[in-house]
């Protein structure tokens, strides 16, 4: 396992640094092509996405054409409409998109709440169209992942069946053990694909998790994530701790 352990006393000061990094990241990157970055939802997003839009705001001389070119696909999405408060696609529009007036052909929408194949098929069409396709799968610059109690990211719950969470589709439906039940993810093999994976873990009840996913013999959905992947970023303000 290849991962990165970065820890903050808080949720504002994690927050904070992971939004620092990432608009450094997109300062510092050249040419014309298009970024593709993948968007989780909960708490921690919704302090990220905050602390985003307050240092591009600070910074107007860099952040006026810092998202130019950068396109906003999504992890994961709740089957429910997108003025929906459980919507993933709801909190990103009103914390992100609409503060830095990001222009919709650069935000495509996960939608939940349409026919389930014909937003599936969308979907992948969508982020293939965009994103260069390397052995079936879209390969996105960055993927934001967040951390449940019981270790899951995206809509990657544990207990799946190894035929099902070996699937090659890029975005599926499952049923969720939590509300709301019905939701789309993205596959194991989207995010090992990713160039960059940078996965938020904060809140209380996450310890024993996170120590068992930093584990090598971790069985968590996140512990396969870090298995699969060369590299990958967990910035927590979570101390682990063993005895999952």
């Amino acid at each position: 396992m290849a991962f990165e352990l970065l820890s903050y006393p808080s949720d504002a000061a994690l927050a904070m640094a992971a939004a620092a990094d990432w608009l450094r990241q997109l300062e510092m990157r050249a040419g014309n092509s298009a970024y593709g970055v993948a968007l989780s939802g909960g708490r921690i997003a919704k302090a990220f996405f905050t602390d985003i839009v307050r240092q591009v705001k600070a910074k107007p001389e860099t952040g006026k054409n810092i998202f130019q070119r950068v396109h906003f696909f999504w992890a994961d999405e709740r089957c429910v409409p997108p003025s929906d408060p459980e919507s993933n696609y709801a909190i990103a529009r009103q914390l992100l998109f609409e503060p830095l007036g990001i222009p919709e052909a650069q935000i495509h929408q996960l939608r939940g709440e349409g026919p389930e194949p014909l937003a599936l098929k969308e979907a992948v069409s969508d982020i293939c169209n965009v994103m260069p396709v390397i052995r079936g799968q879209p390969v996105l610059d960055m993927i934001f992942l967040g951390m449940g109690e019981d270790g899951h990211v995206a809509s990657l719950f544990p207990g799946e069946p190894e035929a099902v969470m070996s699937d090659p589709a890029v975005y599926r439906a499952v049923t969720a053990v939590k509300p709301p039940p019905r939701r789309f993810t993205v596959g194991y093999g989207v995010i090992a694909a990713a160039t960059e994976a940078w996965v938020l873990v904060s809140g209380a009840g996450k310890e024993r998790a996170l120590a068992e996913s930093l584990s090598p013999t971790g069985k968590t959905p996140l512990a396969r994530v870090l298995r699969q992947r060369g590299r990958t970023r967990v910035v927590t303000d979570v101390e682990p701790r063993s005895g999952f």
